[in-house]
């Protein structure tokens, strides 16, 4: 019997675009492999998959998504992202170590930035007890991505953000000298400035940023 995963693999595979593929491929610094799907068909084509075939459930909605993750093509880690976003509603804490191997493999912005900010957010909202053991060894590690992580994890909190621990994590990587977790600062300082604008300013004011961070943490502050 055909897996989901195997199914879903020979769909997408029907439409390479192998042109398209080339362009996606240098975008991304050819990091990885294209199939030659762009967003809104990718979209697509999950939508009329899914018609098609019925979804899994439980224990093999989070296999489906990890053999999709193992397949060379970027186009098949966004369709495993989108399925680990499913069953994260009934993922259990041990989850984050999913999380956490997710990061750290595959690993580009294009994909870590959506693992931070939505899974790995959402499963630390949800378990909150994992922020300090989890989020405070990922500050210190020597991967750039579980730094990343540590400092996006809260960008869709809102009201919800720990501000001591957001200012505290970008105090510890101000001095980074890598382009990703500079933007990083800049980022989660300007999704949280749309909720306090003030201690954003004085935050930005009183700590020493590279002009990359304070540039994109102002952007929208007068």
């Amino acid at each position: 019997m055909t897996s989901c995963s195997d199914a879903l693999e020979a769909w997408f595979r029907e439409h390479a675009d192998s042109e398209k593929a080339v362009a996606m491929e240098a975008y991304m610094r050819n990091q990885f492999l294209f199939l030659g799907i762009k967003s809104t068909e990718h979209t697509q084509l999950t939508r009329e998959f899914w018609k098609k075939v019925d979804m899994p459930k439980g224990d093999a909605l989070l296999q489906t998504a990890e053999q999709l993750w193992q397949l060379p093509e970027r186009e098949f880690h966004y369709a495993a992202m989108a399925l680990l976003e499913k069953y994260s509603k009934q993922a259990d804490q041990s989850h984050i170590a999913v999380l956490e191997r997710w990061v750290t493999t595959n690993s580009w912005w294009d994909t870590v930035d959506f693992l931070a900010s939505h899974l790995v957010g959402n499963h630390l909202a949800k378990y909150p007890e994992l922020i300090a053991s989890y989020t405070g060894r990922w500050i210190e590690s020597d991967n750039l991505w579980l730094r990343r992580t540590a400092i996006l994890y809260q960008l869709r909190y809102k009201q919800r953000t720990d501000a001591g621990r957001l200012f505290d994590y970008i105090r510890r990587s101000k001095e980074d000298s890598d382009f990703f977790i500079r933007k990083a600062i800049g980022w989660a300082l300007r999704e949280y400035a749309k909720t306090d604008a003030a201690a954003v300013h004085r935050f930005v004011e009183e700590t020493s940023l590279s002009p990359l961070s304070k540039k994109e943490a102002l952007k929208h502050l007068v």
